[in-house]
């Protein structure tokens, strides 16, 4: 299988790194091919520019938006891992989604009826943040965290979510409870639907 995973995190010491590492190890022991686009590493530029938007409107796109659009295309899975900073993405991913995902590729509109287009593509998506999920289901952030990243993203772009992991009180997080993270993963990569 053809395993794309979009990576960001500033820190290769970081709970993300290391998450990044049990998930390359996972698919490293099945028959898979794998691409790893650490947005940080590669000095992705985030920002959304007027050039960017009147070049999507006249379907011509920047050599770099093209070349994570062939990555995407390419993939079966994808796995996204960043951490949740202020309630949302680091904003290189964001601007990722900004840019990558646009207008006739991720998503169009037919007769007024939007369309994702990146149906068939299975995603896995890993969220590391500092609150409890107590504190998160107390202030609706769960839900919130929900509606934005998984309906508005990548639902609405056609994706099937397979697991969704946020992990919580990570700046806090005990050895034991990494382990128990880790084994989830290794667990969920070697489920069938992502080991075929």
């Amino acid at each position: 299988m053809r395993h794309l995973i979009i990576y960001a995190h500033p820190n290769e010491n970081s709970l993300n790194n290391h998450l990044l590492q049990t998930v390359i190890e996972s698919l490293e022991k099945g028959d898979h091919e794998i691409e790893i686009r650490d947005l940080n590493l590669m000095g992705f530029d985030p920002v959304f520019s007027l050039e960017d938007m009147q070049g999507q409107m006249a379907g011509q796109l920047s050599d770099d938006v093209k070349t994570e659009q062939d990555y995407i295309s390419w993939a079966e899975y994808i796995t996204f891992i960043y951490p949740i900073w202020w309630t949302g993405m680091p904003a290189i991913m964001k601007g990722y989604i900004d840019r990558v995902f646009s207008y006739g590729f991720a998503y169009r509109y037919d007769q007024g009826v939007q369309k994702g287009l990146l149906k068939g593509k299975k995603t896995i998506i890993m969220n590391t943040h500092g609150k409890s999920h107590e504190e998160y289901e107390r202030m609706g952030m769960d839900k919130a965290l929900t509606l934005t990243s998984d309906n508005g993203i990548f639902l609405y772009s056609g994706f099937e979510i397979i697991q969704h992991f946020f992990f919580d009180k990570a700046d806090k997080a005990s050895p034991g409870e990494i382990e128990i993270w880790k084994e989830q993963i290794i667990n969920t990569y070697s489920q069938p639907v992502v080991n075929l």
